[in-house]
């Protein structure tokens, strides 16, 4: 992705998982990253590096994410990777539940890309954003309402993104990785009795290891994607062909 060199990208949920893993990338291949998620000692460790600059930020609120868009230069790229998961049936999850798993999926990703879009807009950026989806969006996984219902709604915000901001030459598209191996992806599906039928229904028949979804995300945000708007992409191994 030699294109993607001097770049200037922002990306959230940087200080762990897939996140971190798409700044890595990202400066493998020379952009300048703006990293945010949380962790002092991450955000500080993100710092040391050259060509990255990170400082933490609660994307669901609406106050610092507005402010800290107004610290930014022009910028070329973003990537919605901040995302949790609360683990709950249908018969007994929780309101609080839903209401925080939806305000850090969905709302921080879509108030993070409308002020990021702003900034595109402003200084006439032909913009790239990469919003982090899930395999869930496309399947059904027990306990995993909160989840499969936030990132269900990703895709749909991801081509309404596509329509409205295509006139000002920013690209919106959607990555749907399957199970990934972070301490989120591990802690979800440490149990071979829930992971193992997975497994089975995969035809590559492992799970991704985070540089496999970052790689995807760099092709959608370089010039080599220059014609792809409003896809939401699977990197599933082929389980969601079920």
């Amino acid at each position: 992705m030699s294109n993607l060199t001097g770049k200037k990208i922002v990306v959230t949920g940087a200080t762990s998982g897939i996140g971190r893993a798409i700044v890595d990338e990202l400066l493998k291949v020379g952009a300048y990253v703006y990293g945010v998620g949380f962790g002092q000692d991450i955000i500080d460790e993100l710092n040391a590096l050259e060509n990255c600059e990170a400082v933490e930020l609660d994307v669901t609120s609406e106050e610092a994410v507005e402010s800290y868009a107004a610290t930014l230069p022009s910028v070329d790229g973003l990537v919605n990777s901040a995302g949790i998961a609360i683990l709950e049936p249908v018969l007994s999850f929780k309101k609080e539940s839903l209401e925080k798993v939806l305000a850090v999926n969905l709302i921080g990703g879509l108030l993070m890309g409308r002020e990021i879009a702003k900034i595109m807009i402003k200084n006439n950026v032909a913009g790239s954003i990469v919003n982090l989806s899930s395999q869930a969006s496309i399947i059904g996984l027990r306990d995993h309402l909160s989840y499969c219902s936030s990132k269900g709604a990703i895709d749909s915000a991801t081509m309404v993104m596509c329509m409205e901001l295509g006139e000002y030459n920013i690209r919106v598209n959607a990555v749907n990785p399957t199970v990934t191996m972070t301490s989120m992806g591990r802690m979800a599906w440490s149990d071979p009795a829930k992971s193992g039928p997975v497994l089975k229904a995969m035809p590559l028949g492992r799970f991704a290891e985070p540089e496999e979804i970052a790689k995807p995300v760099l092709f959608l945000l370089s010039d080599d994607s220059s014609m792809i708007s409003g896809v939401a992409l699977p990197v599933d191994g082929g389980y969601t062909i079920q």
